[in-house]
């Protein structure tokens, strides 16, 4: 499972960045505009949909549950500081999917037990696409967390996000995560589509 998070640099705007990653063919996307308004967020979030419709892609938003409702995206990715996942779901119902940000296995628990679909779990190192870090993981980190989920019988899909690289990818899939998160990766490569591909490679074999 690998979702990208999309990001704007100088060279691409947001569309930019969500198009690279269908074109190298990635099934999951996330629209991340924190400092936009909604009206700013709402004609992107449009054509992005419909881009990651024609392209069989799971679209996400990050934390504007009214917008997602509004438009009928896959779901909404909500941080520690957003909106409870337990009432996103109020809202959003059983269709939508939910994720949530984690930083510790106890946070891993609440999102679990609030019924989130999937956890974004980092960072697993600095990363300067995110203004507020929690303490970094780690390849540590990922393994304690696996580990107490299973004593636990806590079976929720992890993501593990935060300045993660195409070399990292073997080592964290090994820490038993379900998937990886990126984005300034495939956005600083010389061919980002084809390194796109690549990781997608990686993580399938």
């Amino acid at each position: 499972m690998l979702q990208f998070i999309s990001h704007y640099t100088e060279k691409y705007t947001y569309l930019d960045s969500v198009k690279i990653a269908l074109e190298g063919g990635c099934k999951w996307v996330q629209l991340r505009m924190k400092d936009a308004t909604d009206a700013e967020v709402l004609p992107i979030a449009v054509e992005a949909q419909k881009l990651c419709r024609e392209a069989g892609a799971t679209f996400i938003i990050d934390d504007r549950v009214e917008l997602v409702k509004q438009i009928g995206a896959d779901g909404v990715h909500l941080g520690l500081g957003d909106m409870p996942i337990a009432e996103a779901r109020k809202i959003l119902g059983e269709k939508f999917i939910i994720g949530g940000t984690a930083n510790t296995f106890e946070n891993v628990k609440a999102h679990y037990q609030a019924s989130a679909n999937y956890v974004g779990c980092g960072p697993f190192r600095f990363t300067t696409t995110k203004k507020k870090l929690s303490p970094v993981l780690g390849l540590e980190g990922y393994r304690n967390i696996v580990s107490k989920m299973k004593e636990q019988g806590i079976d929720i899909p992890i993501v593990a996000i935060g300045g993660i690289t195409a070399e990292d990818i073997l080592q964290i899939m090994q820490t038993g995560v379900t998937g990886i998160a990126l984005s300034g990766t495939v956005l600083r490569a010389e061919d980002p589509v084809a390194e796109m591909r690549r990781i997608i490679e990686l993580i399938e074999n």
